[in-house]
């Protein structure tokens, strides 16, 4: 389980100051990319390698409208490993474990150049099988 704070900023709102739908999906990301930068994978590098992960199915679950200037934490738990995906839990909390938004997103392994599924790189599946 990964955790990343956020604040939300004037852009990420609308005019009534409240976080815009498509940009949970932007936290999400946000906290994905720090969670590989955690483990010591940098994303320049998967690319030079023509590695590139790609978001393939994402279902979103609004609970609470998250506003301008909250200090907001994306909680990150990968849920399921396969071969050339990653499942991951993710959920928008505040400091009180409140749930603002919660999502399931199915993350595809790709090589770029083909834009065909390949296998996930053996460092980052060890990271799972030793429950990083």
């Amino acid at each position: 389980m990964f955790r990343w704070p956020i604040t939300v900023y004037y852009e990420d709102t609308d005019a009534g100051g409240v976080v815009y739908h498509s940009n949970y999906l932007k936290f999400f990301e946000r906290a994905r990319t720090e969670w590989l930068r955690h483990i010591g994978v940098q994303q320049t590098s998967l690319l030079a390698d023509d590695i590139a992960f790609v978001v393939k199915h994402a279902d979103l679950d609004f609970k609470v409208a998250a506003k301008f200037e909250q200090n907001l934490l994306v909680v990150t738990e990968v849920i399921e490993l396969k071969k050339a995906s990653l499942t991951f839990k993710q959920q928008l909390l505040d400091e009180d474990g409140r749930v603002y938004c919660e999502g399931t997103i199915l993350v595809a392994c790709i090589a770029l150049s083909r834009m065909r599924p390949r296998a996930i790189p053996q460092n980052i599946v060890q990271e799972f099988n030793c429950g990083s």
